[in-house]
């Protein structure tokens, strides 16, 4: 688009560097920006920071925006990472809650700060290489869609952008599959056309939470009770911030069966523990809500529901329907409805709205 600007938010992966690519053979003026918004400083500290955190991600990404000459700044977001996304993650761990931090770092840091900072320097845009499409409806509202690539669609962990983000946001690599976009990164000549996708956190690369959070909060673990839904008290964990529901591997302890965590209770430090059909439930309950196609939530009105980011989505139905709070019934009964994730509703391949899950 002649004349239209965008900052594209380069993390110094494959999807980026082709977003950036992309925009700029459609005729955009493209600016590359990568997000600094972890807390290190040393390049000793940082080289095992991969992903959109670490050192490696600036130099990629730098090198990228060099062979498509194209602006590249580095602009530092840590305040607003700190407060938007490590101190809620360590918040929600200490509620006996799990959280999902891509979210919240995709609404208030990769979009609202980002946002705002770019529309200030004069862009019409910003873009990322999130795996999604954005469609406006016929009611006027814009939405995310399921990308062309299902095997990487990225829409539940976009699911609370605000209309005014979704309106100044492009996705370009949402057309396309994994695959094409490595050929097309391969043909543009790009030599992040085969750097592996980061998996982890990025803040936790080694995955374990709970050390990171008596790290960032000074204080240890308070060890409590594994009990039986019936109360019988079944042995002694390690603190709740190592554990989730739905979680059978690392208790630390041994049943001679298998069990898995069914409910986490902050207030009395204890950790339920049940057979795999307990873990299974028909219902849940979410607030925070966001509306993205919808306006608002219609009781009886039929859903696909995603209730975690690898979820394929089960039909349900909205038996409850608030400004700030909606329940639903599935069909059948689903495994591991889990506070503190998002349960995200679709209506065929767009995203009606969501909400962070506070129990079944």
């Amino acid at each position: 688009m002649k004349n239209k600007t965008v900052v594209v938010g380069m993390s110094g992966g494959v999807d980026s560097s082709v977003a950036a690519y992309l925009l700029k053979e459609q005729g955009y003026r493209v600016i590359g920006v990568t997000m600094q918004i972890w807390q290190k400083e040393s390049r000793d500290a940082s080289e095992t920071e991969d992903g959109c955190c670490g050192l490696s991600a600036v130099e990629d990404a730098r090198r990228v925006a060099a062979q498509l000459d194209i602006p590249y700044y580095v602009m530092n977001f840590r305040e607003e990472f700190q407060k938007k996304v490590i101190d809620y993650f360590v918040q929600e761990y200490r509620k006996g809650r799990t959280p999902n931090p891509c979210i919240a770092c995709n609404r208030y840091v990769k979009w609202e700060s980002l946002l705002k900072k770019s529309l200030a320097l004069g862009a019409d845009y910003i873009a990322t290489g999130h795996y999604a499409r954005i469609c406006r409806l016929d009611n006027g509202r814009y939405t995310v869609c399921r990308s062309e690539s299902q095997g990487k669609d990225q829409t539940y962990a976009l699911y609370n952008l605000t209309q005014e983000q979704l309106r100044h946001t492009l996705f370009p690599v949402g057309e396309y599959d994994k695959k094409e976009i490595r050929s097309i990164a391969e043909q543009a000549g790009l030599k992040v056309a085969h750097k592996p996708d980061s998996q982890e956190i990025c803040f936790v690369p080694d995955g374990d939470y709970a050390a990171f959070i008596e790290r960032e909060t000074g204080q240890k673990e308070i060890p409590g009770n594994f009990i039986s839904r019936e109360g019988k008290i079944l042995g002694r964990h390690r603190g709740i911030s190592h554990y989730t529901v739905g979680q059978r591997k690392g208790l630390g302890i041994a049943f001679g069966e298998p069990v898995f965590v069914t409910e986490i209770r902050p207030e009395t430090k204890e950790v339920v523990l049940g057979k795999s059909g307990d873990v299974f439930t028909g219902s849940l309950m979410a607030e925070d809500v966001n509306y993205m196609a919808a306006e608002q939530f219609i009781p009886g009105q039929r859903v696909m529901a995603k209730i975690r980011y690898s979820h394929a989505g089960a039909p349900a139905t909205i038996t409850e329907a608030e400004k700030n709070r909606f329940s639903l019934d599935f069909d059948e009964p689903v495994r591991a409805v889990t506070p503190g994730q998002a349960a995200v509703l679709y209506d065929g391949s767009h995203v009606l709205g969501g909400g962070t899950i506070v129990g079944r």
